[in-house]
């Protein structure tokens, strides 16, 4: 498959060359797709709306909610082990948060997420129930990638949503990392200890594309979300997203956001 192209042509086993290394050359043309796609080039510009960045917290939060629960089911078992830190990188109680302050105390009743969130999510589920070992490819991707970005990210998020305070901003905060970029050694480094034969190192490279190509369809499909979500809203609020609220609507919606979908990649933030 051509997504996979990148995990096939690298050599496993070359000499000297760590698994994180590996895994970031293996995802060299994908990551590069995904910060092309139009939302993260938005975000890049600092361009971000209130809509679109509402939209992500959603998709973020079932993401993670997948993620962690396989985490913490599967957190004995030998690759997943030495890079279990859930004190350290755990997220969802942070969008909780984060999502109670911009869509209010009913905010589980106002989360809609599109087809390609779902398709991750169950990505994610399978992997914890049959290849425990693939979690940690997900897992380099994604906390790796919110804490280098993370304190970036959150100052450009602020400006753009014209947020006074860090409310609305926990996401991007990791009180339990002193120093970022000592962690990323930390956890490198225990990455690197996973033993694993040419098979698992082949099929954890393949994971890792497979990651950021779901996390491009998220990205390409909360475009779509916002191009089917006409109601206006006022960019100097910190209201609710005025998402349909009624069953029928919110079918509807998810219904032609499925329709919409195409397969596109991911960005790790």
């Amino acid at each position: 498959m051509e997504n996979m192209k990148s995990a096939r042509t690298y050599n496993a086993e070359e000499p000297g060359s760590d698994l994180s290394e590996q895994i970031k050359l293996a995802t060299k043309d994908t990551h590069i797709r995904a910060e092309n796609t139009q939302l993260m080039l938005s975000y890049q510009k600092g361009q971000i709306t209130l809509p679109q960045y509402k939209v992500l917290l959603c998709s973020l939060y079932e993401i993670y909610v997948a993620l962690e629960e396989e985490m913490d089911r599967n957190s004995s078992h030998p690759a997943v082990a030495p890079i279990y830190f859930p004190q350290e990188l755990a997220r969802v109680e942070s969008l909780e948060s984060d999502l109670e302050y911009f869509f209010g105390s009913d905010w589980r009743k106002r989360v809609i997420v599109p087809a390609a969130t779902h398709r991750y999510v169950q990505r994610l589920r399978q992997v914890g129930k049959e290849n425990p070992g693939l979690l940690v490819a997900h897992a380099y991707t994604r906390y790796l990638g919110d804490l280098s970005g993370g304190q970036v990210l959150g100052k450009i998020t602020q400006k753009s949503l014209g947020l006074s305070s860090k409310e609305g901003l926990a996401f991007f905060s990791f009180p339990g990392v002193t120093s970022p970029n000592r962690f990323k050694q930390l956890y490198r480094s225990r990455m690197n200890s996973i033993e694993l034969n040419d098979k698992e190192k082949r099929a954890m490279l393949e994971e890792a594309v497979a990651s950021f190509e779901f996390n491009i369809q998220v990205f390409d499909d909360l475009q779509k979300m916002l191009s089917v979500t006409t109601d206006p809203v006022d960019q100097s609020q910190n209201n609710a997203v005025n998402f349909p609220s009624s069953p029928l609507m919110r079918i509807t919606v998810g219904f032609c956001i499925a329709l919409a979908s195409v397969g596109v990649g991911f960005y790790a933030l």
